[in-house]
Parts: structure tokens; sequence; C-alpha cells
């Protein structure tokens, strides 16, 4: 089983104030980002489901509609082709879990 230090990775900003570090398993792509407050992503979709992981900091996640502050050991699941938005309302520590594998986030190839 690989082991992987996600300090040696690149970092790479696909929105500002997104600054994260990227890999995958075999069968999903995972995100270490390190948000500023206020950032925000537009609502959207796509056919990955998506489970956020709030380490630190709090998000207002919007999924289909309805809106929650989401804070440290908070998780939100997000069904594929589901609209969802998020705002950072303090800095946050974000680990993004998308499966199956992302080629892209945001229009950077990872």
């Amino acid at each position: 089983m690989p082991l992987i230090d996600t300090a040696d990775l690149e970092i790479r900003e696909p929105k500002k104030g997104w600054r994260g570090r990227f890999f995958h398993s075999r069968k999903m792509t995972l995100a270490y980002y390190d948000v500023a407050v206020n950032s925000t992503l537009h609502e959207h979709s796509h056919s990955n489901e998506e489970v956020w992981n709030v380490i630190k900091g709090q998000l207002k996640i919007t999924i289909d509609g309805k809106s929650k502050l989401v804070g440290p050991g908070g998780a939100a699941i997000i069904p594929p082709n589901t609209p969802h938005a998020v705002r950072v309302m303090k800095k946050a520590r974000i680990l993004v879990v998308d499966a199956p594998r992302r080629s892209s986030i945001g229009g950077v190839e990872i």
C-alpha cells in the first residue's frame, strides 16, 4: 500500500482562496484544502459522489437548496448530480473525497 505525505505534494489553487494538495487512490480523488475566509464555490453539480470533511474552521454548505453550518468533525455527503455550493465562514482546513476519480477540479488537471 503506497504511503503519501501530503506535505510533499504540489499546492494548486483551482479557485482563488482554495489552496489544495491532490492525489488519487485506485477509485477516489482526495483533496486537502486550506481555504481563506469568505471563499466560495458557486452552485454546481457533477457525476461524482463527494464527501466534505471539515478538520478546522466552518463552512456553510448548501446541498440541493438546503444550507447548514459544518464545523470541525462534521461532514457533508453530496450525492452524484446534486446541486451544491460552499461558503467558508471561518478559515478552514478540509478533506474532500470524490468517487469515482476525477481528472480535474475547477479546470485544473490533478
